[in-house]
């Protein structure tokens, strides 16, 4: 039949064809109306029934039950391949050939039947994924000219801006522009409590606005919104196929055209060697090939893994693929970037500190104000000079150099010449002058052998400043050849409230060691471990040097996760056996580029993620030994005791069921 050619023979099939329900429902019709020709020819035979009457029951169970298994099998054999509803096909034929037709028909009633069962429970496990789609309103209330225009939602335009009221659903990913109110955003994060939106905050289409009105600017189209990426980062998932499932599709071939070499074996055997008769020996290798065939097997690993990608994705996590589940599984050290990760990513600055004036270097003051055009605060200055250099650069410190120069006020020179040295620092020139910004590291590689008028004592002040967790970096002026410190920046970060139990709870899931990799300084670096309790600590790191000590990690553990934003880190994502990214729900890069997402860039997803995925792992093994037990004690059965084909059909059948409804079991993993 085909819904278990796509269930069972082809692990592929399973995961990339949606249900179709009208294909469905015609399928339970078929199997109904083998019932009542398997029935029929039964009771028939009993009462004494008309010879035709009997045979075109039969004939009823056999055409409606093996009608899809034929066409599968006949499709399959184009390919050329053969299909575990070839052996179904083979056996109930078989069967009718010795004159026990009831037996082949209860084998096609019992096959079709375990098959619309099975493609029922797959197509749960697809439910919570596929009614995203429902949740995202097909219009939206477009704000034009003062008056309210519905409109579809793949006509709104970025820029636009929607009205929702409260109860509605939001129609696309924005930035509320007025109102407050609090949002629903379980359907997409996994968060159970809803979370408060005002001005300027990110909202999501098909989260639920609760208690009031919000006006809101959208921020992408209606393809590309964070529910779309979400349903299309799923359905590729699905699509990638777990290595035990890869590993069961390379042995599915030579294991069917075993069985039918088995089977061969048993009839002709018996027969040539033995003289025994041949009704009875046809029998029983009908039977062996029914008990033999894998369809619990093949199907196991399917139902457990797309049960699990669902499971996840209504807690927020994304799994983009049945093979980092399996691997997440085997994780036993972790390693985190700090910046985003460990801390919330709000950094602001916090000190801005201009060098007192000084006879040996002409006055830092005084540069300060001539540089930037500041006659007074020495302070404004230099964040003035800072923020013109940092307006050219994405990293975090400097768009809180930029965002605390505008908080102030402040009028930015122009600046010329931007150039990064990743990890250290920046320059550009500003007012004829090159102003370098960096840390500690950047003033001693890129201007190395070179005198710097104030630099010790500006150091001290850093060192001082990281001894409070704050990350700091100085602004150093070069004018024709001469160096001089013009100040220092000092920068904090929040750690992540869910930090400190996150790591606690990784530690109970089996997680050996927690590393921490970070380019940020090393005495912050020693502060955030130290109040979160982190086994190692790698500070002041390169992008390059991060991806060594993740190769180190992985020759130590068997499996080395690392956990990041998505935005840096990618050399040592792309390293790690799993790489997590944080905030899916709002960040495009990390989408693209992690292992696992986050949506909710909440760390405690994380243990969940690996809780999950040993969940999984175990479903498998309990799936597998069901299956293969359940062969090997029938096949002894057979060669033993000499069970009838009704009863290998029953054990044959009922295994692939139950299989599917163990791996069903995952869509309630609440961790």
């Amino acid at each position: 039949m085909e819904t278990s050619s796509n269930a069972v023979s082809t692990a592929s099939d399973r995961s990339t064809v949606p249900t179709d329900r009208p294909v469905v429902r015609r399928q339970a019709a078929f199997v109904v109306l083998t019932f009542f020709g398997m029935m029929s020819g039964l009771l028939g035979g009993w009462l004494g029934a008309p010879e035709s009457f009997v045979w075109g029951s039969y004939a009823v169970a056999y055409v409606f039950g093996g009608w899809y298994g034929l066409k599968e099998s006949v499709k399959a054999i184009r390919e050329p391949a053969v299909e575990i509803d070839l052996l179904m096909i083979l056996a109930a034929l078989g069967a009718l050939f010795i004159r026990a037709p009831f037996e082949g028909a209860m084998l096609l009633f019992l096959f079709s039947l375990s098959g619309v069962l099975e493609e029922y429970a797959i197509g749960r496990s697809r439910t919570a994924i596929r009614s995203l789609i429902e949740m995202r309103p097909e219009s939206a209330r477009i704000l034009n000219d003062g008056r309210e225009v519905t409109t579809p939602i793949d006509d709104v335009e970025v820029g636009d801006v929607f009205v929702v009221r409260p109860g509605d659903r939001l129609p696309l990913d924005g930035v509320v522009e007025s109102g407050e109110s609090t949002v629903d955003q379980s359907s997409l994060t996994g968060e159970s409590v809803p979370v408060t939106k005002a001005p300027g905050d990110e909202v999501f289409s098909g989260t639920i606005n609760e208690t009031g009105s919000l006006e809101v600017r959208v921020t992408r189209e209606a393809q590309e919104s964070a529910i779309s990426r979400l349903i299309n980062m799923v359905e590729q998932a699905q699509e990638k196929r777990a290595p035990t499932q890869q590993l069961i599709d390379r042995f599915e071939q030579p294991y069917v055209m075993s069985v039918l070499a088995l089977t061969a074996v048993a009839i002709a055997l018996p027969i040539v060697i033995l003289d025994q008769p041949f009704d009875s020996t046809f029998y029983r290798a009908m039977t062996l090939m029914v008990a033999a065939s894998p369809c619990a097997v093949i199907i196991s690993t399917p139902a457990a893994v797309l049960s699990a990608i669902s499971a996840g994705g209504r807690q927020g996590v994304l799994f983009k693929g049945g093979e980092h589940i399996e691997t997440a599984g085997n994780v036993d050290a972790v390693a985190f970037d700090k910046t985003g990760t460990l801390t919330e990513g709000n950094t602001r600055l916090t000190d801005v500190s201009a060098r007192g004036s000084a006879a040996t270097d002409g006055g830092s003051s005084d540069v300060v104000a001539a540089a930037s055009g500041f006659d007074g605060d020495p302070e404004d200055g230099l964040l003035a000079l800072a923020a013109a250099v940092q307006s050219r650069s994405e990293h975090h410190l400097a768009e809180a150099t930029v965002d605390a120069a505008e908080q102030r006020g402040l009028e930015i020179p122009a600046a010329t010449g931007f150039e990064a040295v990743v990890g250290k620092g920046v320059h550009a020139t500003v007012e004829e002058r090159t102003l370098h910004i960096g840390n500690p590291r950047y003033v001693r590689t890129e201007l190395e052998g070179r005198s710097i008028a104030g630099l010790e004592d500006s150091l001290e002040a850093v060192r001082r400043l990281e001894a409070d967790g704050k990350t700091s970096v100085l602004v150093v002026e070069e004018t024709d050849e001469r160096l001089r410190v013009l100040g220092w920046l000092g920068f904090s970060d929040t750690i992540r409230a869910d930090a400190a139990e996150t790591i606690e709870r990784l530690r109970e899931r089996g997680v050996e060691r927690i590393v921490m990799l970070t380019g940020d300084n090393e005495r912050v670096a020693n502060y955030i471990a130290e109040e979160l309790g982190i086994d190692e600590v790698y500070a002041e790191l390169l992008p390059e040097e991060k991806v060594d000590h993740i190769e180190a990690l992985q020759e130590r553990h068997e499996a080395v996760a690392m956990v990041g934003d998505g935005v840096n880190d990618a050399p040592a994502l792309a390293t790690a056996d799993i790489s997590i990214g944080m905030g899916g729900a709002g960040t495009d890069v990390a989408l693209e580029t992690a292992d696992i997402v986050l949506m909710s860039d909440r760390l405690d997803r994380l243990p969940y993620a690996f809780a999950l995925s040993k969940e999984t792992r175990r479903t498998l093994y309990i799936n597998f030994a069901i299956a293969f037990g359940a062969i090997a004690i029938m096949i002894v059965a057979i060669l033993t005791a000499g069970i009838p084909l009704p009863v290998a059909v029953v054990g044959h059948e009922g295994s692939t069921v139950l299989v599917s409804l163990i791996g069903l079991r995952l869509l309630r993993f609440d961790g």
